[in-house]
């Protein structure tokens, strides 16, 4: 299933920010620590490289992800050229907090009341920008809500005399190329729900469960200790509607409902500390593209 997302909204914003780019001195990119490069807009690396913008990147949610995996990622992204990224749960202030020092440093031209330093904060919907920029002062300014795209414009806040925030709406890009992709933003609730169907979604989430999270799909399920061999991403779904006596009349599996569960179950962490790609997954999909940007043509 190819999944892509792109609403009229984002087209405008996208010039908008391109625009913005040249009046800031740091990015800020958030990311998903579970899919910190299906959830990287490549547009984003594109803008920012074009004019030369050191990014720092943020991933968000680590209290979801799995911290050994999240450990890579940070290894993989200090090691790319004018980056530095750093792992939080932006709805901690004191964690939050690191971001500001952090791009400082990025940008140690812009370090006083004449100069003071000017973030933009950019990055996919519903990834936690709105969240981060509320944590850093200390108040709800930013709309927040559980569903993509809740942000739709530009947004400035003063957090001090020395630092000055910008808020972006949520940006995608017009094509998704990997599908993979999309299943992993459609999965962590990135992309509006009417653009995927769950049952498919929660297929594919099975899938990369039984492949690397087992004992976990297993404990929270309360499957036998040897259930899960042999299984395929379907036959998952079925035995979680079977368990929880999720039936339609007639008595076939209620397979939809089954499937919102599994992937409310990832959203909310009750499934534990999960991760759906790895640097060495994301190397073996794109090969030699990796770390190419898109041409710039907004």
């Amino acid at each position: 299933m190819s999944i892509n997302w792109f609403p009229g909204h984002m087209a405008v914003a996208l010039n908008e920010a391109k625009k913005a780019m040249a009046e800031h001195d740091v990015v800020v990119e958030v990311l998903d620590a579970r899919c910190p490069m299906a959830s990287a807009n490549p547009l984003v690396e594109t803008l920012r490289t074009h004019r030369q913008r050191p990014c720092l990147k943020v991933l968000n949610k680590m209290d979801l992800a799995d911290p050994a995996v999240t450990q890579a990622w940070l290894a993989f992204f200090n090691a790319q050229k004018d980056v530095t990224a750093i792992a939080l749960s932006c709805k901690k202030q004191g964690e939050a907090a690191k971001v500001v020092s952090l791009a400082k440093k990025l940008a140690p031209h812009r370090n006083d009341n004449l100069k003071p330093l000017r973030m933009m904060v950019m990055g996919v919907p519903n990834v936690g920008k709105s969240t981060l920029i509320n944590a850093l002062l200390k108040r709800r300014a930013a709309k927040v809500g559980d569903e993509p795209a809740v942000t739709k414009a530009l947004n400035r806040y003063d957090l001090s005399s020395d630092v000055i925030l910008t808020d972006t709406p949520g940006l995608m890009w017009p094509k998704i190329e990997h599908e993979s992709d999309g299943l992993m933003l459609a999965a962590s609730h990135i992309i509006g729900t009417k653009a995927y169907h769950e049952s498919e979604v929660a297929v594919f989430l099975a899938e990369v469960l039984l492949e690397r999270y087992s004992q976990a799909l297993a404990a929270r399920y309360n499957f036998s200790a040897d259930v899960t061999k042999g299984m395929d991403g379907v036959s998952v779904v079925e035995a979680v509607a079977a368990k929880r006596g999720y039936r339609l009349k007639g008595g076939a599996f209620d397979f939809e409902k089954a499937a919102i569960t599994l992937l409310t179950d990832y959203r909310s962490g009750a499934l534990g500390r999960v991760s759906l790609e790895t640097p060495a997954s994301f190397k073996a999909k794109v090969g030699t593209q990796a770390g190419t940007a898109l041409p710039l043509v907004v």
